[in-house]
């Protein structure tokens, strides 16, 4: 792997943190903070993109597709529309959620009534209830729009930028966005859905990606722009899906695991008091935090570590071999040049943990 592509997935992770720092200061600002989701009183419901994921200690990324709504799937050679976005990008914690909706063409204006919009600016309460009643046998929306989630976990998330430890080359959070989204699509269209048009909130610069997507499906009409949450009601819809999931899966974790329980975390991001507290008074001195729950490709969690005196771990592969076996563990302490903390850790380990 290059010093470019290293450096410029540096960048990526500092734009990502950077981007959604920027609206969770504007939506909380620090001097009036509203509680976290996970911190309120919510009603004991999930959606199916979090009660359905069959091994939560492996933290392994999932995906979920609702069923194909009946008014799509009474004519599958109607026009359909769809949307993308996600939620979770910046955060230290958690996961990344990548939601998609799609609906007739001709309903989507439909959905601005019912008080779809970019989920970022709408209350807590609204989003869940905009997502039940997508889930609600009896509703409209039930009957008139599809969607799907992938929950990417902190864990694979992490171990994709950190590949380059092991010589493979970074897969950069950009390329993984990308290949979420496009792979969503391709899913939809698999089932038969007569997509036509997609509009998706960008990841990078817009046009690259748009040509990006075009080339993949050529047949599609396909729009890629910043701010798409708040013009396209579908792309809203998406989001509301993406930012229900995310903050409901760590409500989930926040409840269930014992090493997580009664812990304040907060929203994930660098800047909420919470999660700063939270990571910097947990961190292990060798393993760092809870196995698959944190970003450790991120800049925040490598500070935290060195900030903490987490121990320096030498791992076998980086040992020079000699003909006669390894050279003398002394050895390794006399000419170090690895000054990292922890350079590789413990969650791209295939071995089950115990939490």
């Amino acid at each position: 792997m290059t010093v470019e592509a290293i450096e410029d997935d540096k960048i990526s992770i500092k734009v990502a943190e950077k981007e959604e720092e920027e609206v969770y200061e504007e939506i909380q600002p620090p001097t009036k903070r509203r509680r976290l989701e996970s911190e309120e009183p919510l009603d004991s419901w999930k959606p199916p993109s979090v009660t359905t994921i069959t091994n939560p200690t492996q933290f392994t990324t999932t995906t979920y597709h609702s069923q194909i709504p009946s008014l799509i799937a009474s004519d599958l050679k109607a026009e359909v529309t769809l949307g993308v976005d996600e939620a979770g990008r910046g955060p230290v914690l958690g996961p990344m959620v990548y939601g998609i909706a799609y609906c007739l063409k001709e309903y989507q204006p439909k959905l601005k009534e019912y008080g779809f919009a970019d989920s970022k600016v709408l209350k807590d309460e609204k989003r869940q209830s905009l997502f039940k009643q997508m889930e609600d046998l009896s509703h409209e929306l039930y009957e008139n729009v599809g969607w799907a989630t992938t929950t990417m976990t902190a864990k694979d998330i992490s171990s994709g930028m950190l590949q380059s430890t092991a010589g493979t080359g970074a897969y950069n959070l950009n390329e993984q966005a990308h290949d979420t989204t496009i792979e969503l699509i391709k899913q939809v269209l698999a089932k038969g859905v007569n997509v036509t048009e997609v509009f998706v909130d960008t990841v990078g610069p817009p046009i690259t990606y748009q040509n990006k997507l075009k080339s993949l499906f050529p047949g599609i009409d396909i729009v890629v722009t910043k701010k798409a949450d708040s013009i396209y009601p579908i792309v809203s819809t998406a989001s509301v899906v993406a930012k229900v999931t995310r903050d409901l899966n760590i409500q989930y974790y926040n409840e269930s695991l014992p090493i997580l329980q009664n812990h304040a975390l907060g929203s994930g991001y660098p800047s909420d008091p919470n999660t700063s507290k939270w990571l910097n008074s947990n961190v292990d001195p060798v393993f760092g935090w809870c196995f698959g729950f944190i970003r450790y490709s991120w800049q925040t969690a490598k500070d935290s570590l060195v900030k903490n005196n987490a121990v320096e771990v030498i791992y076998e592969d980086q040992v020079k071999k000699r003909d006669n076996g390894y050279q003398d563990v002394g050895d390794m302490f006399e000419s170090k040049t690895d000054k990292s903390k922890i350079n590789r850790s413990y969650y791209t380990s295939t071995e089950s943990v115990s939490l």
